[in-house]
């Protein structure tokens, strides 16, 4: 029995062998069409990792910070394993390198499957590697402005006086100075701020590709003004009167300070603590001015620098209000077929705005309409439109502030 059995299936092994790979093929087309592979470029940027670098070495030479790459993967795969973060890494490993150059090849890391690398760029990557340095270095403080005339710069105090530079050997031999760049140009009072530390060679140029450590100083320099200097602030005089319906909102000096010195410093000293201007004529005045005029300085004393200021003067109109009364409503868009009855037929009108420019109303730059273009047969509530001639002029309010219009028919 067993010997017919197994006589049998050898004998159908061709049609059995047939029918499982017909099955497999099947199976293969069934998959295919619901999860077909594509091929993309994989979008996400990949950044190349440095791995297994010796502590004592550093890489001083640059390399790109990552590849692009072309995958083939079931479009399941796309949508799942390879859109998370860490889906491909390219990893460039180091470990047992010394000091010199080398052809690095480029290890992809999928962390998806299935999925087949078409390609990749780069593959290989140059590598240079020198010895890590470090050095100390005194600091150098360096400021090559000066404060404001009539002020002297003290002793410069620095809270560290050295600092370490770290990175290729080949560029910390070249730094022959740590310097701190102090900016004091026209400073009037104490400075204390921090400083960016620079590394410098021996002609004064910055050597790239190094560390400092600390990156900054803390500078402190007291500043302090010189006999017989003195700064004041600047009163502005004026003379006349502004244009009647406008007013004075602000008068301001440029600059506010001036530095005056006298060979004498009890002139100085005996300074009330500003100076007056010349009077700025305001006569008549209806807009804003600005004009330079010059300091009133008791004899002996002077300016440093400029010996006029710049005066700016703001003015604007009164503002007030005024109301219009028995204002007869004018009707646009009226058709000769209708009849038109409205409701009251005047209107008082309260106006806002500059004085000068209230003043000047005459009859008929203000006018009260309703359109009744759009309007058919009926009774309506419309608000009236009130138009002004003059600019600058505001609506407070209507009274009222609808008007009652009744269309009918006119009789033929």
């Amino acid at each position: 029995m067993m010997m017919r059995v197994i006589k049998d299936l050898i004998k159908n092994l061709p049609t059995l062998a047939t029918a499982i790979l017909l099955a497999v093929a099947i199976w293969v087309l069934a998959v295919t069409n619901t999860d077909p592979v594509e091929r993309r470029t994989f979008s996400r940027p990949v950044e190349i990792e440095v791995v297994g670098l010796d502590p004592s070495l550093v890489v001083t030479n640059e390399i790109p910070e990552q590849i692009s790459l072309s995958l083939s993967a079931p479009s399941s795969t796309w949508s799942s394993g390879l859109s998370a973060t860490n889906a491909v890494r390219a990893i460039i490993d180091l470990a047992g390198l010394e000091e010199g150059t080398y052809e690095a090849p480029v290890r992809l890391q999928i962390n998806a499957r299935p999925v087949k690398v078409e390609s990749f760029s780069p593959d290989v990557i140059n590598i240079r590697l020198e010895k890590l340095s470090t050095k100390p270095f005194d600091i150098k403080l360096h400021y090559p402005s000066a404060p404001a005339i009539g002020y002297d710069a003290g002793f410069p105090r620095m809270d560290i006086q050295t600092a370490s530079v770290s990175g290729p050997a080949s560029q910390v031999n070249r730094v022959s100075e740590v310097r701190a760049t102090l900016d004091i140009s026209q400073a009037t009072q104490d400075i204390n701020r921090e400083v960016v530390l620079t590394a410098l060679d021996e002609n004064g140029l910055r050597v790239s590709g190094v560390s400092i450590s600390p990156e900054r100083v803390n500078v402190r320099v007291e500043i302090t003004q010189r006999g017989g200097y003195r700064n004041v602030t600047v009163k502005v005089l004026t003379s006349g009167q502004i244009a009647s319906g406008y007013r004075l909102t602000n008068i301001s000096a440029n600059p506010l300070v001036v530095t005056v010195f006298s060979t004498d410093s009890e002139l100085v000293n005996n300074l009330p603590g500003f100076v007056e201007s010349q009077p700025v004529n305001l006569s008549g005045a209806n807009d804003d001015l600005e004009v330079s005029v010059p300091l009133n300085l008791p004899s002996g004393v002077i300016v440093v620098g400029e010996s006029t200021v710049r005066v700016s003067v703001s003015i604007s109109p009164i503002e007030g209000s005024i109301t219009l009364t028995n204002l007869t409503i004018e009707l646009v868009g009226n058709r000769p077929e209708y009849l038109y009855t409205i409701s009251p037929q005047q209107v008082d009108v309260i106006l806002s705005g500059p004085l000068p420019s209230l003043d000047t109303l005459r009859s008929g730059d203000v006018r009260v309409v309703l359109d009744l273009t759009e309007y058919l047969p009926g009774v309506y509530q419309i608000d009236p439109q009130v138009q002004i001639e003059v600019p600058g002029i505001l609506v407070e309010s209507l009274l009222p502030s609808v008007i009652e219009v009744e269309i009918t028919e006119a009789e033929s």
